[in-house]
């Protein structure tokens, strides 16, 4: 009796452990979503992609490039440039989505890498993204972007919340989810994309190789290129907005005024 007693405690034991281990198998083996994913760079080999350009289409502010390599054919994105057919070329990493639909031109990637531009020569992107910028561009989106880099120098926004753009860097978690007050040039201005702008700024501080000298706010003003204002909104430290959209800062909700 006492065995047997044991024996049922032990098959309880089982059953329930049984179920706490099917529960996320279960999970891992349901039906993919129809929506876009991304792939982890180091997961797929054509994360760096390279080979012959033998198609181009622009749309959206993106040039789509279809790469062919050793009879394989991969889709890759980059802000939109000129890009010849018959040129060999290779870009950066990027974030690979599968079952992608572009919009702007009707058609769904099996498979495609939002690159931030080429590696060799024959093509350079116009408005390549900063450093705290988009690494993946979305549908229907209209890019203004600066001419030219120059040298920016704007004084800081005065009153309490008041930061350089460095400084939100610097304080980004002390400042987290907290009024911020940022003074700087537009340098660029992404329209319509999630339902908001995304606007550059800059102010002359900041580190450019570590990508701490330009702050992105998203808003419902547009900006225009080259205008220096003043940004107002709640800032955010390590904002994932999925679709490949992560900001080590940015401030979100902003209003912009000159």
């Amino acid at each position: 009796m006492k065995r047997s007693g044991i024996s049922i405690i032990a098959l309880i034991m089982m059953i329930v452990n049984g179920i706490a281990y099917a529960s996320p198998e279960k999970s891992a083996l349901s039906p993919a979503a129809k929506t876009p994913s991304i792939k982890a760079e180091k997961d797929d080999p054509n994360a760096v992609p390279s080979g012959k350009v033998v198609e181009t289409m622009d749309a959206g502010g993106y040039t789509y490039v279809c790469l062919e390599k050793n009879g394989k054919k991969t889709w890759v994105a980059v802000s939109q440039t000129k890009i010849d057919v018959g040129s060999q070329m290779a870009f950066q990493p990027g974030n690979v989505m599968t079952n992608f639909t572009s919009k702007s031109l009707g058609r769904t990637f099996d498979s495609i890498i939002f690159s931030t531009g080429a590696v060799k020569a024959g093509a350079v992107p116009a408005g390549h993204p900063a450093t705290s910028g988009p690494t993946q561009g979305a549908t229907g989106s209209k890019a203004q972007v600066a001419a030219k880099d120059k040298a920016v120098k704007v004084g800081k926004a005065a009153g309490p919340n008041a930061y350089t753009v460095a400084e939100v860097y610097a304080k980004r978690s002390a400042l987290n989810k907290k009024t911020v007050v940022v003074k700087g040039k537009v340098v660029k201005v992404s329209q319509g994309i999630m339902k908001r702008n995304w606007v550059h700024l800059q102010d002359g501080s900041g580190d450019q190789q570590k990508g701490t000298h330009n702050i992105v706010a998203t808003s419902q003003d547009i900006p225009a290129v080259g205008d220096i204002v003043t940004i107002t909104g709640t800032f955010a430290k390590d904002r994932d907005f999925g679709a490949g959209y992560l900001y080590k800062a940015i401030i979100e909700e902003a209003t912009v005024q000159k």
